[in-house]
Order: structure tokens, then sequence, then C-alpha cells
């Protein structure tokens, strides 16, 4: 399944904005939403044999900690991209003393029904895109989008550069193939040009780096390109979700660390620049020491670094408006929105930011996890499912106008 790429980035800024303008108001007037219908967990960490039934709007698994809420919503993302953010590990995620795991999910989306399912082994895993096996990841990725946001996100704007370069690359790989395809094939020549460093003969090293230069360049400015777009479109989008959030008590601005040039060519030169002049360097530390693999995001309130003056709570709201706008950023360009995966969110945030919570995430199918539905609801009608030790408990049967309490 291919995604509807509303520009291309070979053209300039001004064409790429008109067409899509022209791409979010044909999708602004159809009737488009993605949903996940059923989730199954066979031999899943805690999970021996469930299945899920999700509802369009906002979906509510509670129950005590550690009974396996925070399991479905891993498994709900791996499905969409591939990984766990929990491991890098795939044999974490069978269960105890079983041999392999078994996800499968149904879905509809504006391109139609799609099913896909992982079977997880110690060594490999299979998966399938309406039973037919494919042999990339890069295969699974755009079938369900999906954004995840939990307490631990707050390493986006408190750790270093690494988690922010992480949750581009999420986005931008389920939104463009071709995106993912640059960040591999990148960090394979990467991790060759790395091992060339480190070699003793320096001639054979000045010889051979401008030929690993030459290809490293060409998928950078692809990456660049991809994440300077991106930037643009979810700084404003940002801001103006965490207006909402604060109630426009505080301004946030995410703002690209370096800028490399605005064209392909400039890109290209710039960094082919950046590596020449460096190759002393490079050859001194053993690594690649500049690149896209080390660019960085400024996250700024009101003016200041948010990393090192915003409050556990600034940062925390400055988190979930990124979040929150990646979601708007996925609705335009994909032409549908995401699946919203909140995990235990709602035990970090005051009362007036889980109702602006609520209001803001109303029309985008949600999966929040959560210990108590009466704090966190505030008496809203939504699906409830109740976990307990890796399983559903069934909801009590409502009695009848003449049954008594007895």
């Amino acid at each position: 399944m291919h995604k509807i790429k509303p520009y291309h980035y070979n053209i300039n800024r001004e064409e790429r904005q008109a067409k899509s303008a022209a791409f979010l108001r044909k999708i602004a007037a159809a009737d488009i939403e993605m949903q996940i219908d059923t989730l199954t967990l066979k031999n899943f960490r805690n999970y021996a044999d469930e299945t899920f039934q999700f509802a369009p709007g906002l979906n509510v698994l509670y129950g005590k900690n550690a009974q396996g809420k925070t399991n479905c919503a891993e498994a709900l993302f791996y499905l969409c991209t591939g990984t766990s953010f929990r491991t890098k590990k795939d044999r974490q995620l069978i269960r105890e003393g079983e041999e392999h795991a078994h996800i499968f999910a149904a879905a509809r989306t504006r391109f139609g029904s799609v099913t896909i399912e992982a079977d997880i082994f110690e060594t490999k895993r299979e998966v399938r895109i309406n039973g037919g096996k494919i042999a990339r990841n890069a295969d699974l990725l755009g079938n369900i989008d999906g954004v995840f946001f939990s307490p631990a996100e707050l390493r986006l704007i408190q750790d270093g550069p690494d988690e922010r370069r992480r949750f581009l690359n999420v986005s931008l790989s389920q939104l463009s193939r071709a995106y993912y395809t640059a960040l591999v094939r990148y960090n394979r020549i990467l991790l060759q040009r790395n091992k060339l460093l480190k070699e003793r003969d320096f001639a054979f090293i000045m010889d051979t780096l401008p030929v690993w230069d030459e290809q490293l360049c060409r998928y950078a400015a692809e990456i660049v390109l991809a994440r300077q777009d991106y930037v643009r479109r979810l700084s404003p989008l940002a801001a103006e979700k965490h207006a909402f959030l604060t109630g426009s008590a505080e301004q946030l601005q995410i703002l690209p660390e370096k800028s490399w040039g605005e064209s392909r060519e400039q890109i290209e030169e710039g960094l082919r620049r950046e590596f020449s002049q460096n190759y002393e360097r490079d050859v001194r530390l053993g690594f690649t020491a500049s690149g896209p693999h080390r660019d960085d995001l400024k996250i700024l309130i009101d003016g200041k670094e948010a990393r090192a003056f915003g409050s556990q709570g600034q940062m925390r709201t400055a988190a979930l408006a990124l979040k929150l706008a990646e979601v708007d950023i996925f609705t335009g360009l994909a032409g549908e929105p995401p699946v919203l995966i909140l995990d235990d969110v709602m035990s970090e945030l005051d009362l007036a930011r889980r109702r602006k919570l609520l209001s803001a995430i109303g029309g985008v199918q949600t999966v929040l996890t959560c210990t108590h539905t009466e704090k966190v609801l505030q008496g809203r009608q939504v699906q409830k499912v109740r976990i307990a030790a890796g399983a559903i408990v069934p909801a009590p049967a409502r009695k009848g106008k003449g049954e008594g309490k007895g």
C-alpha cells in the first residue's frame, strides 16, 4: 500500500506549499478515519491468548499496574513501526516458557481494509500484510500509522540529541518509505566509513574516504531535506497545541540546531565540505563526528532551552504538544489521522490539562491506558476494557429493573 505524496522535494518551496494546500483541501472534504478494529495477542509478553475489539473513538484500557496495559500498547506500536518502544530485542516480547509470539490486527484505512500479523521467534520474525509475507520492514511502514506517547517521552525534551532524532525518524519513516530507505542506507554506509577510520594505513584511509563520502552525501541530503520540511510543519503546529494546553501562558518554538542548506545541491556540497575538512579529526576520533546522524533540535520555551531551564511540568507539556502536532502532520500528509496510543499519560497531568487533552483528540482513534478511569474520564462515555494478569476482565452484567441487590 502506498501513501499519497502531496509534494516532492525536488520542486521549490512555493510549489510545495501550493501542492500541500491543495492536498489538504482535498482531504478536508473527505470523511477519512483510520481505525484498528481488532488486535489479537498470543504468547505476547504476559498475554496467553486475548483479542481486543476497539471502537472508533476513545478506548480506555484500565487496571492495576503491571497487568498488561502497556503490553497491549506496545503490540499496537510494533505493528505500526516494526519496533518496540521498550526493547531492541524481539525475543523479549515472547511470553516466558513459549517458543514464539503472535500479534494480529485488522484495520480499516482510506485505502481499504488491511490485516497485519507478526510471528516473533527467538532469532527471527515473520510479518505478513493481507496474508502476504514481507521481506523488508519498509514494506510494513505506512499501513497503519501510529503516534505513541507516555511519561517516558519526556526524554524527548530532557535527554540528548539521540531522542530527538529518534522522534523525527519514527515519524518520517511511517510517512515516507523513501525516507526510511535513505536512512537505512545512510547508516549502512556510515558504519563502513567508521570502520575505515579505524584502519592503521593513513594513506589508504585518505584515498578511500572520498568514495564513501559521495554515497554518504547523497543519502544524507534526502534525510536532511525531509527533516527540514517536517520541522517547518511541526514548529507552528506544536506552538499552537502548546498555547492550547497552557492557555497561551508560554510560547514554544522548535528549531533545527544546524542548517545544511535549502536545496539538495547545497546540502550535498555543504556535507561534502564538512566531511573533507575534518578527515584528520575523524581519523583521530575513529568515527564520523558530523552529519545528519549528529543533528539535533532546539526546543525553546519563551526563548529559553527547555532542556536546561524548563521545569518537569513545562517539559512534559512541551513533549505532549509535539506529539499532538505529530498527529496533525500525519492527518495532513497521510490523508487520515493516525492511531494515537497514550500510555499512562493522564497520571502526569493536572485536571485542566487532562480535559484539554481529551478535547484535543476528538476524531482520532485513541487507545489510552490508566489505572483509574473515574479520575481520567470525568464522566465521559467511552469504551472501557479492564485488564488483569494479561487478560480482559468481563464487565459485570447490569441488573434489570426488577432485580434487587441481594
